[in-house]
């Protein structure tokens, strides 16, 4: 009985000396590693967590691995307020940044499936469009030779956008070379493509393939979920053609129409705060026609008359 006791009193200050493999950092060190390594790895976990013990289990067989040919510290962090920020589910998840751009696993807790993962993306996979270079880059319109693209239109005012970033690095790495996935700052930088998609709310997730577009509207923001629709549920979405680049004719006569909008809406509001000015601009208008009235009645009566001017003739 002694020696049975002894043996699971070792069992267990092994166990406890293995699972302290991974450094404990705090979320301010959190920050700082975040910005001053290249390659960090970070594992989000909580107490009494059965899921969570088999993946640090796991990251504790690699960790060494993953410095050596990755380049990347593993480092842990419980009850980290900053896992919602990467995670929609939080713990237990594990964060891959790169030069500061997270990648979410989600994958089991598979030794070798998580090193393969990390070590096949060590570059981000997401591209960032802009109005500029969207329909060279994409060839949404014509379907042509750049392949399917799927993207996620953002704002930076957008926490679920923010929220989504490892998340949808996590789709750009099970895609990669098969589906382009893509972002695109629909309030700056793409703000006209945004448009031209007639893109109201963000995010907005919109597949194009063989110039058609299909909106992802499943109530599911996670890997999994965008990667199955990519790959084939696409097909159950109602799709659209992609609608053709505005001409240049086409943006003056919208810059206008927004002008005279805006135009309008100021005049309604300053009405509406100022009821007053509706009275004078009432006025005023009246005073204007009044006065071209008169001015009208003058021209009219300086004006010869006929007689007077056949008199003029005759004394001629």
């Amino acid at each position: 009985m002694q020696i049975n006791l002894s043996l699971l009193f070792l069992l267990v200050c092994l166990f406890t000396a293995h699972s302290q493999n991974l450094e404990s950092v705090s979320d301010d060190d959190l920050l700082q590693l975040i910005k001053q390594k290249e390659k960090l790895i970070v594992f989000f976990t909580k107490p009494s967590c059965e899921t969570c013990l088999k993946f640090e289990q796991q990251l504790n067989g690699i960790h060494e691995e993953l410095t050596q040919q990755v380049g990347a510290e593993t480092v842990r962090t419980e009850n980290s307020h900053l896992a919602r920020l990467y995670s929609p589910t939080k713990e237990p998840a594990i964060v891959f940044f790169r030069h500061g751009i997270p990648l979410l696993y989600s994958g089991e807790p598979d030794a070798n499936e998580i090193y393969e993962y990390f070590e096949k993306n060590k570059t981000p996979a997401v591209k960032e469009l802009t109005d500029k270079i969207f329909e060279h880059m994409t060839q949404a319109a014509t379907g042509a030779t750049t392949g399917d693209w799927f993207v996620m239109f953002y704002g930076a005012s957008c926490v679920e956008c923010q929220r989504l970033h490892a998340v949808w690095e996590g789709v750009g790495a099970t895609l990669r070379g098969r589906v382009n996935v893509a972002r695109v700052d629909a309030a700056l930088a793409g703000a006209l493509t945004a448009k031209r998609f007639h893109v109201t709310k963000l995010p907005t997730f919109l597949f194009f393939r063989l110039g058609k577009v299909y909106k992802y509207d499943l109530p599911k923001h996670d890997v999994k979920s965008f990667v199955s629709f990519a790959q084939d549920w696409y097909k159950n979405a109602k799709s659209d053609p992609v609608p053709l680049l505005a001409s240049p004719f086409d943006e003056i006569v919208d810059w206008c129409v927004q002008m005279i909008k805006f135009a309008v809406e100021l005049g309604l509001k300053i009405l509406n705060e100022h009821p007053w000015i509706w009275q004078i601009g009432v006025g005023g208008f009246g005073m204007v026609v009044i006065t071209g009235v008169i001015a009208l009645l003058k021209a009219q009566a300086s004006r010869p008359r006929p007689a007077d001017t056949k008199k003029d003739k005759k004394s001629k």
